[in-house]
C-alpha cells in the first residue's frame, strides 16, 4: 500500500471519528438541554464527515481513472468507520430535535 494511499485512508478514519464523536456529544448537550450547544456540535460533525466524503470520494475517483487499489483490511475499516459515523450523526439530528421537542411541551408523554 503506497503510502499517499495509507494517508488518504488514515484521514477518512479521522474525520469520520470525530464526526461521530461530535455526534454523540451533541445528543448529551441535547440530554440537559443545552440545544444551542448541540445543534453547533451537529455543524461540527457534518463538516467533520464531508471532510471524510471527500477522502473517501478521491478513491472512487482514482479508481474512475483506472487506478486500481487492492482492498486492505484497513480500507475496509475505513469505509465501515465512515459508514457508521454517517449512520451516527443522522441519527443524532433526529434525537437532538425529539428533546427539543419535548422540551416545548410539543408531545404528550
Amino acid at each position: 500500500m503506497s503510502e499517499e494511499l495509507e494517508q488518504t485512508i488514515f484521514q477518512m478514519i479521522l474525520h469520520g471519528g470525530n464526526g461521530k464523536s461530535l455526534s454523540i456529544e451533541a445528543v448529551a448537550r441535547a440530554k440537559i438541554g443545552e440545544f444551542s450547544e448541540a445543534n453547533k456540535k451537529l455543524r461540527i460533525a457534518e463538516e467533520e464527515l464531508l471532510k471524510a466524503h471527500h477522502f473517501q470520494t478521491s478513491l472512487i475517483q482514482n479508481e474512475i481513472k483506472g487506478t486500481k487499489t487492492v482492498p486492505s483490511l484497513l480500507m475496509i475499516h475505513a469505509q465501515d468507520h465512515l459508514m457508521n459515523a454517517m449512520t451516527t450523526k443522522d441519527l443524532a439530528v433526529e434525537i437532538v430535535d425529539l428533546y427539543q421537542l419535548f422540551n416545548r411541551g410539543g408531545v404528550n408523554s
